[in-house]
């Protein structure tokens, strides 16, 4: 976990009061039907699950190492001991 100075956590709340100072003026200066479609929008986006694409494409086979990347082939264990 990362410290931050007692100086730089008042300066982010102080940012974050005025972005949140400015979001209302922005609000404000529309007219409220459009702002009410705004924020109907921004709920549902803020509902919705995001949902991470799939690495590869289905039914594509996977690339091989490269050649001297291959894995270690698993170790047997020695019953009587090592030397």
């Amino acid at each position: 976990m990362t410290k931050h100075s007692k100086l730089e956590r008042e300066r982010r709340a102080a940012e974050s009061e005025r972005m949140v100072e400015i979001g209302r003026a922005w609000t404000a200066s529309i007219p409220a039907p459009v702002a009410a479609e705004f924020a109907k929008e921004v709920a549902a986006a803020q509902t919705r699950v995001y949902e991470k694409p799939a690495d590869m494409a289905p039914g594509t086979l996977p690339n091989p190492p490269r050649p001297g990347r291959e894995p270690k082939p698993v170790r047997e264990e020695n019953p009587r001991g090592r030397r």
